[in-house]
């Protein structure tokens, strides 16, 4: 279960990689523009407001995300990815931070750029910091006894591939490919930031597996190692480092 409004407390940081993803993609006219995995919407604005002639379709696996989406006026459905296939006239594709979540996502690519028409774009960018510290601390507390066994979902490192993998896997598809990498340095405020920030992603999959009780008590364990493994600064900020992989592939 996708919580919104924890999800949405970072957003002025989780949003930069998609601006900077579509700061990329170089269609002029669009005719079609599709955002897979919206969330609450607030991306999808990006593209109505860049192509505003175009029929924007926004689709998301979460029936909350979709509801929230819904009240910010964005015509949103519920959708799974894997079962989303491009109409004739889709010409930009958004896909931002939905695919980590997909073990058969390079398949699907191999499916969608092939359908897309002559001229399209299909950008998206994927966590790649599956062997943080942050991610290091959360497998440590769930190998622990209490937790081990009890939650499955859990992103690691095989979850994606590294630019160059993405990289190989489009220009194998006949597209111009533009790959990258890029490690924010996110400043986080509060006193335990980034646990509420794996809390609104990494760690849904754990808290869909325990009740309010023991979520509590695992949110407990995992606060003093991400605490340990980004110290807070003498002014009371936290920096916290994010990689992120993106790909824009274009169909000649």
């Amino acid at each position: 279960m996708w919580d919104p409004g924890h999800y949405l407390a970072f957003s002025d940081h989780r949003d930069r990689p998609a601006h900077d993803l579509l700061a990329r993609v170089g269609a002029q006219r669009v005719r079609r523009a599709a955002d897979l995995g919206c969330g609450a919407g607030n991306l999808t604005g990006l593209l109505a407001r860049r192509w505003p002639e175009a029929q924007v379709d926004a689709s998301d696996a979460s029936p909350e995300m979709v509801a929230a989406a819904r009240e910010r006026g964005v015509r949103a459905r519920l959708l799974d990815v894997r079962d989303w296939s491009p109409a004739p006239d889709t010409d930009v594709v958004l896909c931002n931070a939905v695919l980590q979540w997909v073990p058969e996502h390079v398949e699907l690519l191999h499916r969608w750029i092939p359908a897309l028409p002559a001229g399209a774009w299909f950008a998206f960018q994927v966590p790649g910091n599956f062997g943080s510290p942050s991610y290091r601390a959360i497998h440590e507390v769930l190998g622990r006894e209490r937790w081990r066994g009890r939650v499955e979902g859990v992103l690691d490192a095989g979850s994606v591939l590294d630019a160059t993998g993405y990289a190989d896997v489009l220009a194998d598809l006949g597209a111009e490919v533009d790959a990258w990498e890029t490690t924010y340095a996110h400043r986080l405020h509060g006193p335990d930031p980034v646990l509420e920030w794996v809390s609104g992603t990494a760690l849904r999959p754990v808290r869909a597996a325990l009740d309010d009780a023991e979520w509590s008590d695992f949110r407990a364990e995992l606060a003093p190692l991400l605490r340990e493994a980004h110290p807070r600064r003498a002014d009371g900020t936290t920096w916290f480092g994010f990689r992120r992989v993106f790909a824009v592939a274009h169909r000649p």
